[in-house]
């Protein structure tokens, strides 16, 4: 168990997830697409939660001179159910978002001291349910966007702040209820291989390549006293232990449009009818990574309440079919780390359209479980073809009760089915997608050495293995009890996590352990197939940039000038005798040179430098985010020169180019 422990550790913390972009329908509609959900207990205070809804995918920081805010006529939610009993979410926060141009003579966004498209915003909250709301914020502010010196802090032609910094701290308003709350750009704090898991489960472990790196995104924090969300306004002090079953709460974030859009003459668009859910969000990667193409939309449109019609693709998940060398686990080496128990203990197979436990239905086994006909065996072992139905199925849809069988094997004798040591409780049994969170989880210190991003995977490891935790089944507090999926943290590596709870991890913590464990004979559950699954991740290790320690904890937005100064045109003796406008400075050599900006016709050239031997990757995007062409190099030459198309729309473009130790980014003008 100790060498478990220790391959555990030399890992570096990581995280990656969610939504960006995730649905047909939404992928045209940024200003209302949901990309990212928290939910956790306050690092600065044991009675507080914080509530981070994020939306907005790829703000490139030097998106001008239009730069990116919250839509007008959209309504942006934040949901939290608190009893199972009552339909939908208990108290919701919803957000509304003006603007207003107080100088409409300038084409700059900031100048003189004033501020056009400034955004600010009313917040009401509704205690019962959406039945009525009370304005708790009226005309809070918005930071504008972190544009540069000039803007920020010049006192004659900016705004004459002290930093952005500064002005941001400005922005954070408390409510007339209490909750501290900010709104506005900030550092988009997810990070993914994009271009890897999308390519049917290319992972690159180590070695990924953060599609969102440098982006910013548009966020809502909120923090809240526990005794404001708890069922009965109780505090932390009244829990009766740190996995009291009345302090579980679930989250989602929304955002809503109204039905009707008509384009008037003079630029002039009207917003009619009753507002509909466009975006939705609760748990990491549901949409992204679960729900097919031809629901997406759907998924987005309706309710965690009406989620049971989705449920199938949680008892067979599409991603097990690749970690299974009987379907298309072969042809997916990048998710080779990750294989599915098919044998464990000698006979229970969990993948898809097999058994899993099924054939314990309705025995004696089982009674004073979970899986029991008289708690929820009808829900969790619902059929022979649902094998996840067991792990996968609650983890999303109902939250993980503290029963047998999920407690850690720890104490259990090797039988899965007893009680063992209690790690979990977010049991919120409301059969829809939620991010739920034990609210009397005490925070673990993030400068803890036991605080790590795996979350609840590391707190397994712990009360396995740590001498610490796993001399008794007592109720302890193991550190990262706080941490995905018991909500979910600004550092948890929800998609690394996520994998391996598909692969099969969770199952093995609670003593349903892999193939190459036979009982009474391996001498060890820590087989190799369980530490592979465990030295398993998807790519990108960490953030881009450090977390605050303070609220609103993510960190300030990229800004938008970058380096001293900017390079403008100039001549070149190129042979074309094209202009030339070099990407803005970047620590480093790479170089990236576009040969006539702005590009009057339907194809862009540009020139690479100083990334001789290296492989490059380069994608041209559109300003909604798309990307519209994508080429790579094996290994560049001193100078490389691409071409490509960017047909008949006008308008602004941005190409990165990434080599394995740099990035570039130059927007590219199509007239």
């Amino acid at each position: 168990m100790v060498g478990l422990l220790a391959l555990i550790c030399q890992f570096p913390s990581q995280s990656l997830a969610s939504s960006h972009r995730e649905a047909p329908l939404i992928s045209n509609d940024p200003l209302a697409d949901n990309t990212d959900v928290y939910a956790f207990k306050s690092p600065t205070n044991p009675e507080n939660i914080v509530l981070i809804a994020n939306y907005i995918p790829f703000e490139h920081p030097a998106g001008g001179p239009n730069w990116y805010s919250f839509g007008e006529r959209v309504r942006y939610e934040i949901h939290v159910d608190n009893n199972a009993g009552t339909p939908g979410a208990d108290i919701i926060y919803r957000f509304t978002f003006m603007k207003t141009n107080e100088d409409p003579s300038t084409f700059f966004l900031i100048r003189l001291g004033k501020e056009n498209l400034k955004t600010t915003y009313n917040c009401e909250r509704s205690m019962d349910g959406g039945r009525s709301f009370t304005t708790i914020i009226s005309n809070g502010s918005v930071p504008p966007p972190n544009i540069g010196p000039r803007s920020i802090e010049n006192t004659t032609v900016g705004l004459g702040a002290a930093s952005y910094d500064d002005l941001a701290k400005k922005s954070i308003m408390t409510a007339s209820t209490g909750e501290k709350i900010f709104c506005g750009p900030v550092d988009d704090p997810f990070f993914v291989d994009l271009g890897g898991i999308f390519d049917v489960g290319n992972v690159r472990p180590n070695s990924g390549r953060d599609a969102v790196a440098k982006f910013n995104c548009h966020s809502i924090v909120i923090e809240v006293p526990v005794a404001t969300l708890q069922k009965n306004r109780k505090t932390v002090a009244m829990a009766s232990n740190i996995l009291d079953a009345d302090y579980v709460i679930g989250v989602y974030a929304s955002a809503s449009r109204q039905r009707i859009r008509t384009f008037y003459s003079g630029g002039d668009v009207g917003m009619d009818g009753d507002y509909v859910q466009v975006s939705r969000l609760g748990m990491p990667l549901t949409n992204e990574a679960i729900i097919p193409i031809g629901l997406k939309d759907r998924w987005n449109s309706v309710k965690p309440s009406d989620d049971l019609q989705f449920a199938s693709y949680f008892v067979n998940p599409e991603l097990g079919l690749y970690m299974d060398d009987s379907q298309f686990g072969g042809a997916v080496p990048g998710l080779a780390p990750l294989r599915i128990q098919s044998k464990s203990l000698g006979g229970f197979d969990f993948r898809n359209g097999k058994a899993g436990l099924f054939s314990l239905k309705g025995t004696a086994a089982l009674n004073g479980t979970a899986l029991s006909e008289a708690a929820f065996g009808s829900i969790l072992l619902p059929n022979p073809t649902s094998p996840r139905a067991v792990d996968i199925l609650p983890i999303f849809y109902t939250g993980v009760p503290n029963l047998a069988p999920y407690q850690l094997a720890t104490g259990k004798g090797g039988n899965p089915l007893a009680a063992g040591k209690p790690f979990i409780n977010n049991f919120l049994p409301t059969l829809g997608d939620l991010l739920r969170l034990n609210m009397a989880v005490p925070a673990t210190p993030r400068n803890s050495a036991d605080f790590n991003s795996l979350g609840l995977v590391y707190a397994a490891v712990l009360g396995l293995t740590d001498g610490r935790f796993n001399g008794s089944t007592a109720l302890q507090m193991i550190p990262n009890m706080d941490g995905f999926p018991n909500g979910r943290r600004l550092e948890d590596d929800v998609t690394t996590i996520e994998l391996q709870a598909v692969g099969g991890v969770v199952l093995a913590a609670i003593g349903l352990w892999y193939d190459d464990f036979t009982p009474n004979v391996t001498a060890s559950p820590v087989t190799p197939k369980l530490l592979s699954t465990l030295g398993f991740n998807a790519g990108v290790t960490k953030n881009d940039t450090t977390f605050k320690s303070v609220f609103p904890y993510e960190q300030t937005p990229w800004r938008a000038f970058r380096g001293p100064v900017y390079a403008g045109t100039k001549q070149t003796n190129a042979t074309n005798k094209a202009e030339r406008i070099s990407s803005e400075p970047v620590d480093g050599k790479l170089s990236v040179s576009v040969l006539g900006n702005p590009v009057s016709g339907d194809e862009v050239t540009v020139e690479i430098r100083g990334a001789k031997g290296e492989n490059l990757e380069m994608d041209l995007v559109n300003t909604a985010g798309q990307i519209v062409g994508h080429q790579s190099v094996e290994s560049a030459g001193t100078t490389e020169t691409k071409t490509f198309k960017l047909g008949k729309q006008i308008g602004t473009y941005f190409l990165r180019t990434v080599s394995p130790t740099e990035r570039s980014t130059v927007k590219i003008i199509r007239n």
